[in-house]
């Protein structure tokens, strides 16, 4: 049993398909099965069924991965010590972002943490929530952002900044010509064009619809901020979007108006977490510290 072993049957745990499980590992697929096969012969139990169009683990494929993903982890860490050693502030960074605020965010750090720390090779990772966590506590990801509350006694948090929700309207609602700042309160009543299960900011705008008043738009769910702004374009209904993500360089098509909200507006608060036990704290600190000096009128610190 090596690693690389481990390392094609986590591959084929998260992908659930031999051709893309190959590809995430950088091998051939006749590669990946052939491993996979030793490797059930060397500990003489069946770890994967096959002859299903699905490919599924066994109940000891389950139990195997669950350990095999400890140990890579455990394995990059002992990698990380020594390029730690090496040099803290050089190296691979692989750092992860869910999709409502990575394009968004990036274009106003990238340049700052690339002019700090031009010696570390960043590898980013789009993926929701829980993906991003799995991938933090297998050893696949050093940190990530993600939106608090953090409930994981394995992870630091590192609070970063507090991002404020605007409503965009349609540009003949009856709230496009009011030019003051609105009251939470303003959206009872209304319906808001949400995104789909499985991403946070669908469930900070149900908690904002809640306490507001709001309710979801029955019969649509969108994959990404892109399809609520161009829905809210072509008049379809209100939603509520992130500063970031309508701010330059990001651009609304017309027929978008924002009103922002007055008093305690809408928001989400965002840290950067990662293992307790990673011997790169040092530089993540240092890379959170960029994180968390946006541009005034941005975001608000925390």
């Amino acid at each position: 049993m090596n690693l690389r072993d481990l390392e094609y049957l986590v591959a084929l745990a998260d992908h659930r398909h031999f051709g893309r499980a190959a590809a995430a590992a950088y091998v051939s697929q006749p590669t990946l099965s052939t491993q996979l096969k030793k490797l059930e012969s060397e500990l003489g139990v069946d770890l994967v069924e096959r002859g299903t169009r699905q490919v599924l683990l066994t109940a000891a494929g389950e139990r195997v991965v669950e350990r095999a993903r400890s140990i890579l982890g455990q394995a990059q860490d002992i990698r990380d010590i020594a390029r730690s050693a090496r040099d803290p502030r050089a190296g691979r960074l692989r750092l992860g972002f869910f999709p409502t605020l990575g394009p968004y965010l990036l274009p106003h750090v990238v340049p700052a943490l690339r002019e700090r720390l031009p010696d570390v090779e960043l590898l980013l990772t789009e993926a929701k929530t829980g993906e991003l966590r799995e991938q933090l506590h297998a050893g696949g990801l050093d940190a990530a952002l993600i939106a608090l509350p953090v409930i994981d006694e394995a992870l630091h948090v590192r609070p970063l900044f507090r991002e404020d929700f605007l409503l965009a309207v349609p540009g003949d609602h009856e709230l496009a010509a009011d030019d003051g700042r609105l009251a939470a309160g303003r959206l009872a009543g209304e319906d808001l064009l949400l995104l789909a299960e499985g991403h946070c900011l669908r469930d900070q705008a149900l908690d904002v619809c809640q306490t507001a008043g709001a309710r979801e738009q029955s019969g649509f769910q969108a994959t990404s901020l892109e399809t609520l702004r161009h829905m809210v374009a072509a008049g379809v209904g209100t939603t509520l979007l992130p500063r970031l993500a309508v701010s330059p360089p990001s651009r609304n098509p017309d027929g978008v108006v924002l009103r922002e909200f007055g008093g305690e507006a809408p928001h989400r608060d965002i840290a950067m977490v990662w293992r307790r036990s990673s011997v790169q704290a040092p530089l993540l600190d240092e890379v959170a510290e960029v994180f968390g000096a946006l541009p005034a009128g941005l975001v608000t610190p925390l």
